[in-house]
């Protein structure tokens, strides 16, 4: 197999950085900060420029890059939930600098304990990409504020490998149980069509019937 650099990957991918960008993808690196990968980014870009969401909501913000670049990507007001305070800090530093405070909208709370921030919201398109173990939950919290035809995009489906391998953690086996269970869930959940892609760490599309 070939390598290539990262510049490369991210030509063919048609991903491009400003340098502000650039400087959230160096935290993330430095600061073991999760964020979506690059194959995956690329996935949700062609998701919202396809299906053109007036309206996202986003489970795990983090640092707030994929807000931040799903909002560059399209002309959506998103609406994104972090609990951690370190993280709220730095997205709301990050969403500032990028001039998007006025399309970005950081909620901070832990995601499960969301009552009445969102009332009198619906969503074209919600993204979960949080607390691994919590991934049915969150589904079956926020999809009651999903539009019809609406769609969920869910990442770390493949969960860096660990699915198909041997696991000596017993906390580790029991959130890739409770990760199976969620594929589960989905492919077999009569409202919704779901496709999971061998993208970046695993990504699944579904579309609510």
């Amino acid at each position: 197999m070939v390598e290539i650099s990262d510049e490369e990957r991210n030509v063919l991918l048609n991903l491009k950085f400003d340098d502000y960008v650039e400087t959230m993808r160096d935290y993330a690196k430095e600061h073991n900060v999760p964020i979506i990968q690059d194959e995956g980014l690329a996935f949700l870009k062609a998701i919202v420029k396809l299906y053109k969401p007036k309206r996202i909501l986003e489970i795990g913000c983090a640092i707030g890059y994929s807000s931040s670049m799903m909002s560059i990507y399209s002309d959506a007001e998103v609406y994104t939930i972090e609990r951690d305070p370190i993280m709220y800090e730095q997205a709301c530093k990050n969403i500032k600098a990028l001039g998007l405070e006025n399309k970005v909208h950081i909620i901070f709370k832990d995601a499960l304990e969301i009552t009445n921030e969102l009332d009198g919201l619906d969503f074209d398109m919600i993204f979960i990409d949080a607390a691994k173990g919590q991934y049915t939950k969150f589904f079956q919290k926020f999809t009651t504020q999903l539009k019809d035809k609406g769609i969920v995009v869910t990442d770390n489906m493949l969960f860096h490998g660990f699915l198909d391998a041997e696991i000596h953690s017993r906390n580790l086996r029991q959130l890739v149980g409770k990760l199976k269970k969620y594929h589960e869930f989905l492919l077999t959940n009569p409202d919704y069509d779901t496709s999971i892609y061998n993208l970046g760490d695993g990504m699944a599309l579904s579309i609510k019937k």
